[in-house]
Formats: structure tokens, C-alpha cells, sequence
């Protein structure tokens, strides 16, 4: 008897306790991401002819969760979705500035690498397909769900013009940046190959 109330309390435990809080994949080490960094080609960037729809973005992952969905149930803590898998609730921490929302409203899915950064970087040569495939990347460090106003300021800039305000979150958001353009082939500018070895050296 004794067991099995031991038993029910350790379920009741589980059920209660607050789910774990999920995030991007977790990006390479900084030692990899330096040699990353040294072999990717370093080139000017010109935007022209870039087009956001270009990118097909937030499309059908399972059942009826877009990319944006999937993204918000991963990195929020207790959502809730309704039968069309739009989040009803939950709790949604961004890295980025480390506040707290409670709205999905209030959150936006940032591609670390930018769409118009890609396309500048070498995507302008790219398929459509393999273009919907990197903005709708699951499995590399590439959307995390942050303040939408914060996503809004970030724009379109690479890390010579742009960081995230918390400066514990530079190591991670620095190697997860390297992680997608070498994965993808894409190029680096001269200031932003330097902002970069700056940050990863002290990671």
C-alpha cells in the first residue's frame, strides 16, 4: 500500500512540475564554430533582387502546425493549442532580452540568418526549394521564438550591426550564426567575419 501511494505521489509530482522549457538546437561548440568561421568565403554583399517571398516560409510541418507553430510549442513552456495548432497559451522566455510573454502574439519567430542576409551571402543562386528549406529549418540553430519587437529592430543586420541586448546569450547566438552559413555555403562580409571572431574568442 505503502508503494503504491509512493507511486501516486511521484506521478502527482511529475504532473505538476513545469515542463522543461525547450530551444533552438543546440548550436556547435565555440572551438568548431571558429573553424567554421576561418573557411567560409568572405565576400561583398549586394541585395539586389531580393524579395521575401522568395523565401516560401512558415509552411506545413504536421497535421495543421506551420513552421511558426511547431517553433512556439518548442520553445514555450505549457502551451496550449487549439484544433487548428494556433497557441491559446503558455509562457514564452526570449533569449534575446530575456523577457517573459504570455502571448503569442507577442512573439515573433527570428531566422538568426536573415533572409535578405542569405539571399546577400549566396541564396540569390539558390532553388526555390532549398530557399523554403532554409527558412523553415527545424534541425540547425536557425528560428528561435523571441519579442517581436526585438526580432523588428534586429531586421535584416548581421552581427557587425546587430546583437542581442543580453550579452549572455552572444556566445550562442554568435555560434549558431556560423553554424547556419556553413551549412548552407553561404558567404561572410569583413566586418562581420570580425565581430564574429571577436565574440567567439571569448566564448
Amino acid at each position: 500500500m505503502a508503494a503504491a501511494l509512493t507511486g501516486v505521489a511521484t506521478v502527482a509530482s511529475l504532473l505538476s512540475a513545469p515542463a522543461a522549457q525547450a530551444a533552438l538546437p543546440t548550436p556547435v561548440s565555440a572551438a568548431t564554430a571558429r573553424s567554421y568561421l576561418a573557411a567560409l568565403p568572405v565576400a561583398t554583399e549586394d541585395r539586389s533582387g531580393y524579395n521575401r517571398d522568395l523565401f516560401p516560409h512558415w509552411i506545413t510541418q504536421s497535421g495543421s502546425c506551420d513552421t511558426r507553430e511547431v517553433v512556439l510549442q518548442r520553445d514555450g513552456t505549457n502551451v496550449v493549442t487549439n484544433g487548428s495548432c494556433a497557441a491559446t497559451s503558455g509562457s514564452w522566455y526570449s533569449p534575446y532580452d530575456g523577457a517573459t510573454w504570455s502571448a503569442a502574439s507577442d512573439v515573433d519567430i527570428d531566422h538568426v540568418v536573415p533572409l535578405a542576409e542569405a539571399w546577400d551571402s549566396g541564396a540569390d543562386a539558390w532553388t526555390t526549394s532549398r530557399r523554403q528549406a532554409f527558412a523553415n529549418d527545424l534541425s540547425r540553430p536557425q528560428l528561435v521564438a523571441v519579442t517581436d519587437n526585438v526580432n523588428q529592430s534586429k531586421g535584416d543586420r548581421d552581427p557587425a550591426e546587430w546583437m542581442p541586448s543580453r550579452g549572455a546569450y552572444h556566445c550562442t547566438y554568435a555560434r549558431a550564426w556560423v553554424q547556419v552559413k556553413y551549412y548552407y555555403g553561404l558567404s561572410v562580409d569583413s566586418a562581420e567575419k570580425s565581430r564574429l571572431t571577436s565574440v567567439l574568442n571569448g566564448c
